[in-house]
């Protein structure tokens, strides 16, 4: 397929609101495509040449994608920047200078050519290659159409903007395979233990969604992380999921280590899939010393650790080894400890599958332990095996006391979901003692600007939601004008300027009431603490509603939930938007409360 058809697709997909339609027109795209355009193309849909997890990035700013613009339409920048802040979208500006200058140049470049190129782009390292890569795009540009180049050079700077986000794909292979959705479960199911859109289309093309079910984990791909639900006492735990064995819930980074002893190579993720090994080196060593395998991935929990005093660190201070620069020295300064406590692949055979009684053995036997625990890196996250509601709620507080966040409970005989959350984890965390002091992950959406003393952090209050995963949207909760330091302020202002658009991105649904001065793109991932969930007709959370055109909500029945005295925790770096709070945990949360 040329590239110019993929572009009208692009622009079908933008105009069109309804998240069926958008799938069916992905699905029709799909059938069209070879198994390989087809990986291309779901590259490109996700802004991207390669998987999240790989570290393939344009490293192009706007500027950039400007003065290759300006370059291959023979434009003044300023020129160029007048009409761009007339039009207020780079795509679309773009589009419009090419059609006042057509070029000779050119050509029905496929899919794959234009790829290609742009993989060029995203690789392009070392001296001159800022050069290189405003070169190369400008030779696209000048190749492309008009409505090509405006696709184009949205793709590089992250706002392609066609408002779905990636389940949607998965529904949309499904529709290209059967006509519905009825396959989504296993395509997601294989999705989330290689979470590699690219190459789970490419497989499905060539051999049928059956294969999907042959999908098993891979050292070095990362696996979507099993999320925990909660409850809110060892009575109901123990009601839920019988005997079972509990394990400390440490305030830390959450890793997955990948781990091949023929080639000498550790790899580390985060639960967003980004790959964080520079930042950690004492584990990479531990893991390389100190566990007795060929091959594995395991997950833990990495906690700061005082050399002095053999206490661990709270999260506070813990969380300072995320840099990237600095790093030998902060890891002499704050040593960390990682609690092993998840076995998913060992010496060539899939472990997501077998209870997690078995799981747990095999993990002790590859974990070397030492009694000085000032010698190991690699420690067994301690574990009791509880029947009793009073051994258990002991547990929990003990927990608490030693200043953690609470415990895990693990069903015996429960299985690793990859990706998904179930009843073979459960939090019961110190905060779910005392109604909804539990915080949520929410989504930064949009912000106002700000007035008087605000007007100098530049942004006075912002809106965050949940995520609703039945209709694929992001729904309000709340708008916070409070409780942030000035620090704080312009930190989040600093992190908006990136990822702020002109129009509301399409899998927003928000009331006109809570409408913003300016949207940003799904990135940003805050923590946040409120006292309770309330009901509210202005939030869009569980709202019983009709969507118009626009993506506003009409003729309420029901108010949405909405939080009630919400400030800021702390910005949540170590989460992707796909990881926000979703609707069906926040509505959990408000029956919890009830109780």
């Amino acid at each position: 397929m040329i590239f110019k058809d993929l572009a009208s697709y692009f622009e079908k997909i933008e105009k069109t609101t309804s998240r069926l339609e958008i799938t069916k027109l992905l699905a029709q795209l799909f059938k069209k495509l070879t198994a390989k355009e087809l990986e291309m193309t779901v590259f490109l849909l996700q802004g991207r040449v390669a998987p999240l997890y790989e570290k393939v990035e344009f490293g192009m700013a706007e500027k950039m994608v400007i003065k290759a613009a300006s370059l291959a339409l023979n434009l003044e920048s300023k020129f160029f920047m007048k009409e761009y802040k007339k039009i207020g979208d780079l795509g679309e500006t773009v589009e419009y200078f090419k059609k006042q200058t057509p070029s000779f140049e050119e050509k029905k470049l496929s899919i794959k050519e234009v790829f290609e190129t742009l993989y060029q782009i995203a690789t392009c390292a070392g001296e001159g290659s800022q050069e290189k890569k405003i070169g190369l795009l400008s030779m696209l540009i000048r190749q492309l159409d008009p409505l090509s180049c405006c696709y184009l050079v949205r793709i590089p700077t992250g706002v392609l903007r066609l408002g779905f986000s990636d389940m949607t794909i998965l529904d949309a292979l499904s529709w290209m395979e059967k006509g519905d959705k009825s396959l989504r479960e296993i395509i997601e199911t294989a999705y989330h233990v290689r979470p590699n859109l690219g190459y789970i289309a490419k497989v499905i093309k060539e051999k049928g969604v059956s294969f999907c079910k042959k999908i098993t984990p891979s050292v070095f791909t990362p696996i979507l992380m099993m999320k925990a639900e909660r409850l809110s006492s060892a009575k109901e735990i123990l009601e839920k999921i019988g005997r079972c064995a509990v394990e400390s819930k440490y305030d830390g980074f959450r890793l997955q280590i990948h781990y091949s002893k023929e080639e000498n190579q550790v790899r580390i993720f985060s639960r967003n899939l980004e790959e964080v090994s520079s930042m950690y080196p004492d584990i990479v060593s531990g893991v390389k010393n100190e566990i007795k395998a060929k091959n594995i991935i395991f997950e833990g929990e990495a906690i700061g650790f005082d050399p002095q005093t053999g206490n661990f660190l709270p999260f506070q201070e813990t969380v300072q080894r995320k840099r990237k620069y600095g790093v030998e020295e902060k890891s002499k300064e704050i040593p960390l400890k990682l609690f092993a406590y998840e076995l998913l692949y060992l010496d060539d055979s899939s472990f997501i599958h077998h209870p997690f009684e078995e799981r747990r053995k095999a993990l002790e036997k590859v974990v070397t332990q030492k009694k000085d625990i000032f010698k190991n890196t690699i420690l067994l996250a301690s574990q009791q095996i509880v029947s009793s509601e009073k051994k258990l709620e002991l547990i929990f507080y003990d927990a608490v006391s030693r200043g953690l966040e609470g415990i895990v409970a693990k069903k015996l005989d429960g299985i690793y979901q990859a990706g998904a959350r179930g009843w073979n984890w459960i939090k019961f965390k110190r905060s779910y003692s005392s109604k909804i002091e539990d915080t949520i992950d929410c989504l930064v959406m949009g912000y106002d600007v700000g007035k008087g003393k605000r007007a100098s952090f530049g942004i006075g209050a912002f809106l965050v939601g949940v995520f609703d995963e039945d209709n694929d949207l992001y729904v309000t909760v709340a708008k916070i004008g409070t409780g942030l330091s000035d620090e704080e302020w312009r930190l989040l202002f600093q992190k908006c300027q990136k990822i702020k658009v002109k129009d509301k991105p399409k899998n927003y649904l928000v009331d006109k009431t809570m409408e913003c001065d300016v949207w940003v793109l799904p990135s940003l991932v805050v923590e946040i603490r409120a006292d309770e969930i309330t009901r509210s007709p202005v939030h869009t959370a569980g709202r019983k509603m009709k969507k118009t055109k626009t993506g506003q909500a009409e003729e309420v029945d029901v108010p949405g939930f909405a939080l009630r005295f919400p400030r800021l925790e702390r910005f949540r770096e170590d989460k992707s938007f796909s990881e926000v709070t979703t609707l069906k945990e926040l509505e959990s949360l408000c029956h919890s409360q009830k109780r």
